[in-house]
């Protein structure tokens, strides 16, 4: 077994781009369920339309890169609206399935044959990075160094793009940090505890929810841009409902209502993926696991893994950091 490898990928997987991508989508999580109690099992929706707006507005329409982040953030918002306008005045369990269902809806748009011109069906959209590229710093190469040995290298494209998603969840993060010292966010806390109470001192509670599910949204947006300029395209079904149950898994692991949690979590459970699956993948090329076949990799993964999550929910059920009276939910 080649253990240089598997802890190439593995370290370099802590800080890449699909954490970088499920920590921003978690970091909106974790402003609607986390904080205010919200359970929207549509954030995959804010990352799609976020995604196919930055396409469409460069692929078909023609316009200039910065645009279409502007027409992915406003569509952002407006789906949060319009989600949230009929459903954040039903009780958390329908409000689950309304969102989810939005989301799904969503994708089926996207992946539509009757829209194919527009959002190009079940192939995406690709060919809308080149504004975002051309804007990069770093000088065509290598960028790393050697941990013990351990290659962590990423060229100047990656690079570019970890950079700037870094920096959007310092900024993220930061943004929540201080909503969440602030009275908006006291507000928040308090209608995920009883907003019955916070409704008979005065508080408009429908407004502080749409709010949250707003800046959740825009939040969760930036990982659908993310996730599209990194791999280059969008496309309908990696919007699918697994990802917003893996945004979900990502703060209870981390610990809801902590602002890093989401991103630790992220980090963790990206190890923890990668590793599981390098170290099968060596042992089933290496003749260790025979009645095993490198095609079984992939989902003998997400059930270890799945398994260690479950022996987390069943000791700590607040997650590394959280607190058990962060993830209890007012159900009224």
């Amino acid at each position: 077994m080649d253990w240089i490898v598997i802890l190439s990928t593995t370290l370099k997987a802590i800080i890449g781009a699909e954490t970088v991508i499920y920590g921003l989508a978690a970091i909106g999580v974790n402003i609607h369920f986390g904080y205010t109690g919200l359970l929207n099992f549509g954030q995959a929706a804010f990352m799609a339309v976020a995604g196919y707006g930055l396409a469409v507005t460069v692929t078909v329409i023609g316009l200039p890169f910065w645009v279409g982040i502007v027409v992915g953030l406003a569509a952002a918002v407006l789906l949060a609206l319009v989600m949230g306008a009929p459903t954040l005045r039903l009780r958390a369990d329908y409000l689950a399935i309304v969102t989810i269902a939005a989301a799904e809806i969503i994708r089926l748009i996207f992946r539509s044959v009757e829209y194919k011109d527009v959002f190009g069906g079940s192939d995406g959209r690709r060919g809308f990075t080149d504004g975002f590229y051309a804007l990069n710093p770093y000088p065509q190469g290598e960028y790393g160094f050697n941990l013990f040995n351990v290659p962590l290298f990423f060229n100047h494209r990656v690079m570019w793009l970890l950079t700037v998603g870094w920096i959007l969840i310092a900024i993220s993060c930061g943004i929540v940090y201080l909503l969440m010292k602030s009275p908006w966010g006291r507000v928040l806390k308090a209608i995920r505890e009883d907003e019955d109470a916070v409704r008979s001192l005065g508080k408009n509670i429908f407004s502080y929810k749409m709010q949250s599910l707003v800046l959740g949204g825009v939040i969760g947006s930036l990982a659908g841009f993310i996730y599209g300029l990194y791999y280059t395209s969008v496309q309908p079904d990696v919007f699918g409902t697994e990802t917003t149950f893996f945004a979900y898994t990502i703060v209870i692991l981390g610990g809801a209502a902590r602002v890093f949690g989401p991103v630790v979590g992220s980090m963790i459970f990206w190890f923890l993926l990668v590793l599981v699956n390098g170290v099968l993948s060596e042992a089933v090329g290496a003749g260790l696991i025979p009645f095993m076949s490198s095609f079984q990799v992939g989902a003998v993964r997400y059930v270890l893994v799945g398994l260690g999550l479950m022996l987390l929910l069943i000791f700590r059920p607040q997650g590394i950091f959280g607190d058990k009276r962060e993830i209890a939910i007012d159900a009224r």
